[in-house]
């Protein structure tokens, strides 16, 4: 029986892929960690009220609604989760915000740098009344990339030279897989640049703990139509080609150059067509006395070089990071036992619990989804126009 003085009502907006991942998250962070609130699976929404019904079957969901709007009235819920296409964080989050609930959105925070204005001016006054707010970048919660962001921290590479960020998949290289709402620019507001770009740039600023200052890009869309498939299939889906095809209205793949505040340049590259790549998230920083280096197919390593040691036995160091003593580690499984995509989910809802709990801003914040959304205009700005734009930083 539940304590109801400790419950943290969920109300969840979104049931496909990313709401199966949240979903996943809220089930299994109270297994593992020791949470001051208990996080209660209270209601999900979808338009969709049978696909709805089926999720909240299979994850332990309480209730279903069909209008997002339901949610912001029910006293047991708490917390609004955002798991909807980009076009609809703002409305959603605004209003669950102006409701009194605290709001977890998924990334990346809207899709133009006016919703997000608008997003992150209305976490700072719900802020004021306790409400708090934060954007899912989850992959800066794997252990290995919280770990490359202490070593920086800490000073083990020096004054920060060089940045290389890539995310690289393959899931569109077949000219006749199906539209989905990720190819639909009023939807997704980008391609590539947004949908995984973003990741790249919040880890590169959140490691680094610097902000990228000015971009000069340029974007690509190698397949200008793709076979209709019913309602837009869902990520991935079978290839048609013979089917009556659309517009792909986003980009394929971004590529830019960027010069961070503390005077670093990096080297970013975002793609969907890099065949034989699954989920190559990759990041590597040069400094003064060392370098990182991580990638997301190989989640559980974070290489590190240290120019300090003697060169007769300097190297990079394979640094398998599943000790207690590593970040969200200890909750998990004894040494070696790597961990997988899902927990990165479950150390975001873990965090966001604990800072609500505890009364502090959640990062990473309205604001810092703000300024991501700053680079990806900028970013899209360059890539019309063929100039440097500043970033605002």
């Amino acid at each position: 029986m539940t304590d109801a003085r400790t419950d943290l009502g969920i109300g969840m907006v979104g049931y496909a892929f990313m709401g199966a991942a949240h979903s996943q998250a809220w089930r299994t962070a109270p297994a593992f960690f020791d949470l001051p609130l208990h996080p209660r699976m209270a209601a999900i929404c979808g338009r969709n009220e049978d696909a709805a019904g089926q999720v909240a079957l299979r994850f332990g969901w309480e209730s279903v609604e069909t209008d997002w709007r339901s949610l912001l009235t029910r006293d047991d819920i708490q917390v609004i989760d955002i798991c909807t296409p980009g076009d609809t964080h703002a409305e959603i989050a605004i209003e669950a915000l102006k409701a009194g609930k605290h709001v977890l959105c998924e990334k990346p925070l809207a899709n133009t740098v006016a919703e997000a204005e608008a997003m992150a001016a209305a976490a700072a006054d719900a802020a004021k009344n306790g409400v708090r707010a934060m954007v899912g970048f989850t992959y800066r919660r794997t252990p290995a990339v919280a770990l490359a962001q202490r070593l920086v921290a800490e000073g083990r590479l020096g004054t920060i030279r060089h940045v290389r960020a890539q995310y690289l998949q393959d899931w569109l290289t077949d000219e006749n897989a199906p539209l989905n709402w990720r190819l639909d620019k009023d939807k997704a507001g980008s391609g590539a640049l947004g949908d995984i770009g973003a990741h790249i740039i919040d880890m590169a600023q959140f490691v680094t703990g610097s902000q990228i200052a000015s971009v000069s890009g340029l974007m690509e869309t190698f397949v200008k139509t793709r076979p209709i498939a019913g309602d837009h299939a869902t990520l991935g889906g079978s290839s048609s080609s013979d089917a009556e095809r659309g517009p792909v209205t986003v980009d394929d793949a971004a590529v830019f150059t960027a010069r961070f505040v503390d005077g670093a340049i990096g080297v970013f590259e975002a793609t969907r067509f890099a065949t034989g790549r699954k989920n190559a998230l990759r990041l590597e920083v040069n400094g003064s006395k060392g370098s990182l280096a991580f990638d997301f197919e190989d989640m559980n390593v974070l290489e590190f070089f240290d120019r300090t040691e003697d060169p007769a036995i300097s190297g990079f160091r394979r640094i398998i990071v599943t000790e207690a003593s590593h970040p969200y580690i200890a909750a998990w499984w004894p040494p070696g036992h790597g961990l997988g995509y899902e927990h990165g989910f479950t150390h975001q809802v873990v965090d966001f619990v604990n800072d609500i709990a505890a009364g502090n801003d959640p990062v990473p914040s309205f604001a810092d989804g703000l300024a991501v959304q700053r680079v990806l205009d900028a970013v899209a700005a360059s890539a019309d126009d063929g100039k440097t734009h500043p970033t605002g930083a």
